[in-house]
């Protein structure tokens, strides 16, 4: 199962997973983002998904995409400085809470939010309760139906900006899918379920807690509606459930709980007046968390000594005069692409003599032992910062057999200035990797701490990423050593300077443009986020 970033709600009862411009299809949708470089050398015009115009969002039949990337969920000391803001959401079976949760992610028409269902967390049934199940003789809407601790512990992590695994709960067998949903990236959460207030430690979670009440002749048809046409349920079996649990449980659990809530919502979400009033709430406390980034790293950690996470290539005659080739801005874009490689190539060579090794003893083919090193860890991933830090992966590839490859795309809002998250794919289980983080040129290292943020968030070791790059500027270097002070840092060079404009000085142009074959615009920067220089 592959990461992907956390959605804009998808229509589906779990936590859905989509992007416009990860598309939820896998690496594959890629090939719209990314030109091609076998396509000829002649210069294209720049394709850019930052215009202005573009809507934040766009609906379909079936579900609401949202275009916009997430901003920075932490300071310039790479810690979480903001959490998720949740809403809980509570009420009887089909008293329109899923209708409500709807309403209020389209009229708040912000990215990165999911919608959290109490439904995928029942318990796993015993032989004997799955019995009783089938004859409609097992109670769904005890408390004592749901694992609470295990979503406590989901809720906890989605909240604090963790990845975390959501089962999925089949209605038909009354049993687990064996692959869970992986969900990533939360600005806002929305917990919605029968119980969402019937624990503690999951009401301490709820940053506001919403009651959506219905009549309970309503509530009853709904669910004979839902329960025969989505969960293959007979008329006599819904309604010999209703009575004998539905009904009683609510007005023993689920009722009194009312009392707890911020707001309530009669007629669901039929009632635009108490959405509306709650959608201005969460407005006001997003823009209370809204954080400054990259205005504090070009002010913060200068002037200090270059740390000893950093290694720099040795600058050999070789190595220079591959970078007076690629920094000449005379050089034609196959002379650039051609250096540029034999650059890359060395870079991750030096990387990989970072990772831990032990010794192998081997019998030589004259039957002699020799002693000699080998890889000590579980697996290598490369993952790249997109656009450019793409073009590493073939090095990597060429010295690294099967190593699997992750991708990340950062891009600058052109209002704020500040990093946001677009797409996300990583490798299953990449928290047990040491993880080669790719990216050719890194100027405050926004971008870069952005990525390794994401890493940390899918358990990925500090110790274990290594971030590599073929130009970075002191700034850069100091931002990510002073976040992250275990990640190694490896590069061919340490430019001295940033502009105003958050250039390299004196640096390589926009390294994507000119390995592209793209057009900069007039005001590009090497902290424009599509380019991997920020």
């Amino acid at each position: 199962m592959n990461s992907l970033l956390a959605p804009a709600y998808s229509g589906a009862r779990i936590s859905g997973c989509w992007n416009l411009r990860s598309g939820g299809s896998g690496e594959g949708s890629l090939d719209l983002l990314l030109p091609s470089v076998s396509t000829g050398l002649s210069p294209r015009k720049r394709t850019t998904s930052q215009c202005k115009s573009e809507p934040p969002l766009l609906r379909t039949s079936k579900r609401t995409i949202y275009t916009a990337g997430r901003p920075p969920w932490y300071n310039e000391h790479g810690t979480q400085s903001k959490e998720a803001f949740v809403i809980g959401l509570c009420g009887g079976s089909a008293s329109g809470k899923t209708t409500v949760a709807r309403k209020i992610i389209e009229a708040l028409d912000v990215p990165w939010v999911v919608l959290l269902s109490m439904d995928s967390f029942y318990k796993v049934l015993s032989p004997d309760e799955q019995t009783k199940a089938a004859s409609n003789d097992y109670n769904f809407d005890h408390p004592d139906a749901f694992d609470f601790d295990l979503l406590t512990h989901t809720l906890r992590k989605l909240k604090q900006g963790k990845s975390v695994k959501i089962p999925v709960y089949d209605f038909t067998t009354h049993g687990r899918q064996k692959d869970w949903k992986t969900v990533y990236g939360a600005s806002v959460i929305i917990f919605e379920g029968i119980m969402s207030f019937a624990d503690k430690k999951l009401l301490q979670l709820l940053d506001m807690k919403i009651f959506v009440d219905a009549d309970s002749d309503i509530r009853l048809v709904r669910r004979l509606r839902r329960d025969i046409s989505e969960r293959g349920r007979d008329i006599e079996g819904v309604i010999k459930q209703y009575n004998k649990f539905v009904k009683p449980a609510f007005e023993q659990y689920i009722e009194p709980t009312m009392r707890l809530a911020d707001i309530v919502v009669p007629r669901g979400g039929g009632n635009m007046v108490a959405i509306d009033l709650i959608v201005q709430h969460v407005h006001s406390q997003l823009e209370e968390r809204e954080l400054s980034v990259r205005a504090a790293l070009a002010s913060a950690h200068q002037a200090q000594p270059l740390p000893q996470t950093l290694s720099v290539l040795e600058s050999t005659p070789q190595v220079r005069g591959m970078h007076t080739i690629i920094r000449n801005k005379e050089t034609s874009r196959d002379e650039f692409i051609f250096y540029s490689k034999r650059l890359m190539r060395l870079l991750i060579e030096r990387a990989l003599s970072f990772l831990p090794s032990q010794v192998h003893i081997v019998q030589t083919p004259q039957g002699e032992d020799y002693e000699g090193q080998t890889f000590h860890g579980k697996r290598i991933t490369g993952v790249s910062i997109l656009r450019a830090g793409e073009t590493m992966e073939p090095a990597l590839r060429a010295v690294c057999k099967d190593v699997r490859i992750g991708k990340i795309l950062i891009q600058t809002n052109q209002d704020t200035g500040e990093p946001e998250l677009h797409y996300l794919r990583l490798p299953k289980d990449i928290g047990e990797d040491h993880v080669i983080l790719m990216d050719c040129t890194v100027s405050t290292g926004a971008a870069a701490m952005m990525a390794v943020r994401v890493l940390l968030d899918h358990d990925v070791q500090e110790d274990k990423i290594l971030l590599v790059s073929l130009l970075m500027a002191e700034m850069g270097v100091h931002s990510v050593a002073y976040a992250f002070p275990q990640v190694k840092i490896i590069t061919t060079a340490v430019d001295k300077k940033v502009n105003d404009l958050f250039h390299i000085i004196p640096g390589i142009g926009n390294f994507g443009d000119r390995y592209f074959g793209t057009d900069a615009p007039p005001d590009w920067s090497d902290e424009e986020m599509d380019e991997p220089s920020y």
